[in-house]
């Protein structure tokens, strides 16, 4: 695999894992993925909320758990509990509801910094492997292994990739923070 294939490799890994941490920043909206990182204590270990129920937005300010096997409905009401949300379960029966509270405007600026947070550490994440990524080059090239000009253009290509995923990094902070700020 070329140095420019593995760097995009490793750069579009940082967008994705960009993605995941964007996914569960909280807008005025329910939204499922706000749950993905929850882990529930059922059947004597750590499970993901996602692989022992369904989650669902019945409504624009609700979330609808529904677990595959009831009996884990307490385990999952505690482990949202535990995971420091910001939102209150109610135990319901057989499912587990959360109302989502509107967002006041301190709390919509506390996300739209976390999101900028986040963009921050994926583009130094982005540039990190940059830097791997020329060094490799001028190794080969200090090792006689390229030429000069082959060195110059996987050195361009590898800045023009960078450029093109920070400019991803940054267009989808802005579309979250967008999400964020509509009330």
């Amino acid at each position: 695999m070329s140095i420019n294939d593995q760097t995009k490799t490793k750069m579009t890994a940082a967008i994705e894992h960009l993605k995941n941490e964007l996914k569960s920043i909280r807008t005025g909206r329910a939204n499922p993925g706000m749950l993905d990182g929850v882990m529930v204590d059922v059947y004597g270990s750590q499970m993901r909320l996602k692989d022992v129920a369904s989650v669902t937005a019945p409504e624009a300010r609700q979330l609808l758990i529904s677990p595959f096997d009831t009996s884990t409905t307490g385990a999952i009401g505690k482990a949202i509990e535990r995971a420091n949300l910001g939102v209150m379960p109610i135990v319901d029966g057989n499912a587990v509801r959360i109302k989502i509270p509107p967002m006041d405007d301190s709390m919509r600026k506390e996300m739209v910094k976390l999101c900028h947070k986040r963009r921050e550490e994926a583009k130094v994440s982005i540039r990190n492997i940059r830097r791997d990524s020329n060094e490799q080059v001028r190794k080969m090239k200090s090792d006689g292994e390229i030429a000069e000009d082959i060195l110059k253009k996987t050195e361009k290509n590898i800045q023009e990739q960078t450029d093109k995923f920070c400019k991803e990094a940054d267009d989808l902070c802005e579309k979250k923070e967008k999400e964020i700020s509509t009330i």
